[in-house]
């Protein structure tokens, strides 16, 4: 898999530049992804896929975020929603999923995650009619929507007993009632094509519903993607880094060393090597198999330090390689805005520290996301 991956970097190198310059989503980057097989990738081997577990995901990622930062993180998006079901295959024996494994598999379909504008607190409106639901609502920040098949997604229904409940579905983009409004002109991660994606009356049968939760407050099975995804989500970022790091050095090697060059490259590889310890720590909690709510501070604790890393080592990189950083054709600057991002996925710096100091003092975090 990371052969198939390397092979096709070079071609993703090469278009890059022109999609972040003119904002086009990563089309012909991803049906190559599909001519490779690493659609696929994630899903067991029983069921026809690669049988890629967290760790190799990861690296895929990482490696394909040297070439396209773009590329990388829309398809971290379909990669981690191909994650989390096969985990839920392999670790919990849960057989309601096959048959979506098996498609991506035979039919190399693209998922879609409207995690962006859901996560716990959920959005959009499910209301309850005679054999399931209808469906009203826009997901924003809907990364690889141009090529998706499958949004995975949910709509808060106020209808029940219990209070306000998220189900959760999966909302076929050929269907009539499921358009794109191509909102995504933004500062990096261009080609992500993370346009709205506008859900008007959707019928969603009851045997659609995969399955449903308290608004607002965490899941088990959000501890359980919570734990898979954002090491892979993150591994992007890593990537980005590393790819602003290596040309930071070439660039800066075309004119003499001086006291503080070396002090920048230094401070440079100190934070990019805090991003990696960070970001393996990632894996490796994903890796014992057991999400919760400490695998999710665990993970979270990760994903705020890749973040501040990843971001300062892109900083020092465009301060070491000088003015000619600045240079659209050098691909330094393009590195700096793409790694922008890494702010913004949840949990935030904020959510993310009240969530740790709650579990530091023993306190509930059932409610903070």
């Amino acid at each position: 898999m990371t052969n198939a991956v390397r092979e096709i970097t070079p071609i993703l190198t090469e278009r890059a530049a022109t999609v972040d310059e003119s904002d086009t989503f990563v089309a012909e980057n991803y049906a190559l992804l599909k001519e490779v097989g690493l659609v696929e990738a994630g899903v067991p081997s029983e069921l026809g896929g690669a049988g890629a577990e967290v760790a190799q995901l990861a690296e895929m990622l990482r490696i394909m975020a040297h070439a396209c930062g773009s590329t990388a993180l829309a398809f971290s998006m379909h990669t981690h929603q191909v994650a989390i079901p096969a985990w839920r295959w392999r670790y919990q024996q849960v057989a309601a999923v096959e048959p979506l494994l098996k498609r991506v598999a035979t039919e190399r379909i693209i998922l879609l995650s409207s995690g962006g504008s859901d996560w716990i607190g959920g959005s959009g409106r499910a209301t309850k009619v005679e054999g399931g639901y209808r469906i009203n609502a826009r997901k924003t920040f809907t990364s690889g929507a141009p090529a998706g098949n499958l949004l995975m997604t949910g709509a808060v229904c106020e209808d029940s007993d219990a209070g306000p409940m998220v189900i959760h579905f999966g909302a076929p983009l050929a269907a009539a009632e499921v358009t794109i409004q191509e909102t995504w002109r933004a500062l990096g991660m261009r080609g992500t094509g993370s346009h709205d994606v506008v859900i008007d009356d959707l019928f969603v049968p009851d045997a659609g519903v995969a399955f449903s939760r308290r608004a607002g407050e965490w899941h088990p099975v959000f501890q359980i993607i919570a734990t898979i995804a954002f090491p892979l989500i993150y591994a992007v970022y890593l990537g980005v880094a590393e790819s602003a790091r290596d040309l930071a050095i070439e660039l800066a090697k075309n004119k003499a060393q001086t006291n503080h060059s070396l002090d920048l490259a230094g401070r440079m590889d100190t934070s990019l090597r805090a991003a990696r310890l960070a970001h393996r720590w990632m894996v490796e909690t994903a890796e014992l198999n057991v999400p919760s709510a400490d695998t999710v501070n665990e993970v979270m604790i990760g994903r705020s330090l890749v973040a501040k890393n990843a971001i300062r080592t892109v900083e020092l990189a465009l301060e070491l390689a000088g003015g000619t950083g600045f240079y659209r054709r050098n691909g330094l600057e393009r590195r700096f805005r793409d790694i922008q991002a890494a702010r913004f996925h949840p949990l935030q710096s904020g959510p993310q520290a009240r969530y740790t100091g709650a579990m530091a003092f023993g306190q509930p975090v059932t409610q903070i996301f």
